[in-house]
């Protein structure tokens, strides 16, 4: 493994480094439990179904969930909102999406519409990447059962209206599905304005490993939700039925306990810091790279310094994947380049030909690693120009 030094600013993607807590919390369950949650009655199954249990009522709390109940557990983002596409959506139905959406959201829905399952109503962004809500609310029909909308692009932070969107939509018939992977653990949350449903991993914001995500289903629609998976839960097993009952109907097959374990370390902590400490420290970090950045010549910043410590650049003559290679190779600034896994928002930022060069920050960035960042980006803008 190399031992380099590294400038990780990636954190949109995921978050590095992961707490001495989280790793540790982690090996003491491999080495010292080991048992599957919901498997048995014996001593360190218990355990495991305390961490389990843990985790579940901590993400209730933090998202202002009224039962732990109406939480469950995923692989991964991405399958927490299939899940809760494909288990809400029926044949027929009509859904009304942003173009800031992430392809978690975009792909199962393009998907749908191509079977001829679904209509899609698809609502344009700003330049900063951002939807106006009254422009999503208008597209919202008696028809529509989901409306979905990420409460920040993965692109350029930009916050999306999730308050406005949600109120508008209080005396409509259609859910409203919330996109929460760049937010969850750096931004208050609070499911009772309206959200229906809320996904988001727990590796980013929150500081968890990967493996680890979950779903908020509202309690009024846990009937109508159904599992995106059948299999094995631990209970009734004496049925071919899956559970009725949240979570779990949707928690087919054994549950990521060792990495659970690590997220209910990561949870701990930041219930210790405070979720509008960890926002007050990221507005910061996003002032200082914005400042940065639109000081430098040839170099071009989409969206705006918000909550989140994420910026989209694209460099004259340079492509994204060129810049993020130099940065890497001769400075050891770790970025991401290209798309970002949202196919439609680059369209409205004109970065559809090549996407964009995405620094991301995290609660662990220094200030220092930005300035560094920044100069080093300056540097390769002075080299490419000077010519």
């Amino acid at each position: 493994m190399s031992t380099r030094p590294r400038i990780y600013l990636d954190h949109a993607a995921t978050s590095w480094p992961k707490s001495a807590a989280v790793i540790d919390a982690m090996h003491d369950y491999v080495q010292g439990c080991g048992a599957a949650a919901g498997r048995g009655a014996y001593h360190a199954a218990a355990e495991a179904d305390g961490i389990v249990s843990t985790v579940r009522r901590d993400v209730a709390a933090l998202i202002h969930a009224a039962d732990s109940g109406c939480i469950s557990f995923h692989s991964n983002g991405t399958t927490a909102l299939n899940a809760a596409i494909h288990g809400l959506l029926r044949a027929g139905d009509h859904v009304v999406a942003s173009a800031a959406e992430h392809n978690s959201v975009l792909r199962p829905l393009h998907d749908l519409r191509e079977q001829q399952k679904i209509q899609l109503t698809i609502v344009p962004v700003d330049r900063q990447g951002v939807v106006d809500a009254a422009n999503l609310l208008a597209a919202v029909t008696s028809a529509t059962k989901l409306v979905a909308l990420t409460h920040a692009s993965n692109v350029t932070g930009a916050i999306q209206p999730v308050e406005a969107v949600a109120e508008g939509m209080r005396h409509c018939s259609g859910k409203l599905l919330v996109d929460a992977a760049q937010t969850f653990g750096i931004r208050e949350i609070d499911v009772s304005i309206g959200i229906d449903l809320l996904a988001a991993p727990g590796h980013k914001a929150s500081g968890g490993p990967l493996g680890t995500a979950f779903l908020y289903v509202e309690p009024e629609i846990h009937d109508e939700i159904l599992p995106l998976f059948q299999g094995g839960t631990g209970s009734r097993s004496e049925s071919l039925a899956m559970p009725a009952s949240m979570p779990a109907k949707m928690e087919a097959g054994n549950l990521n306990v060792h990495a659970l374990a690590g997220w209910a370390a990561a949870l701990r902590e930041l219930r210790e810091v405070g979720v509008e400490r960890r926002k007050e420290t990221s507005l910061e970090l996003s002032r200082l790279m914005h400042e940065g950045l639109a000081l430098l010549p040839h170099v071009r910043v989409l969206g705006k310094p918000e909550a989140l410590p994420t910026a989209s650049i694209m460099i004259d003559d340079l492509s994204p994947a060129d810049a993020a290679a130099i940065l890497d190779a001769e400075f050891g600034v770790e970025t991401r380049a290209g798309w970002h896994c949202a196919a439609l928002i680059h369209g409205y930022l004109g970065s559809e030909s090549e996407g964009t060069l995405r620094i991301s920050a995290g609660h662990t960035t220094t200030a220092e690693e930005i300035a560094k960042a920044v100069a080093s980006i300056g540097q390769v803008v002075r080299t490419l120009h000077s010519h």
